[in-house]
């Protein structure tokens, strides 16, 4: 296993502008669902005292995660 770069991550989320739920994520990365959200929630707002950059957002809703790219992220995708 393999973590998903920011880049490839942020490239598929960009296709889905109402967000993507985990399951359907981690099969497109070709990864398992946890291995995805660690990599998510570096790139999230942060956890613990650590800022993170802001650049997707995972909810819970009625038990289904659903992430969703964020004007950040579509900012940092565009970024050479």
């Amino acid at each position: 296993m393999q973590t998903p770069s920011p880049e490839a991550l942020l490239a598929i989320l960009q296709e889905y502008p109402t967000g993507v739920s985990l399951p359907r994520l981690s099969k497109r990365l070709g990864e398992r669902a946890s291995v995805v959200l660690r990599a998510l929630a570096l790139m999230g707002d942060g956890f613990g005292n650590r800022r993170g950059p802001g650049w997707v957002r995972v909810e819970q809703t009625d038990g289904v995660w659903n992430i969703t790219i964020t004007p950040a992220g579509r900012q940092a995708l565009q970024q050479p």
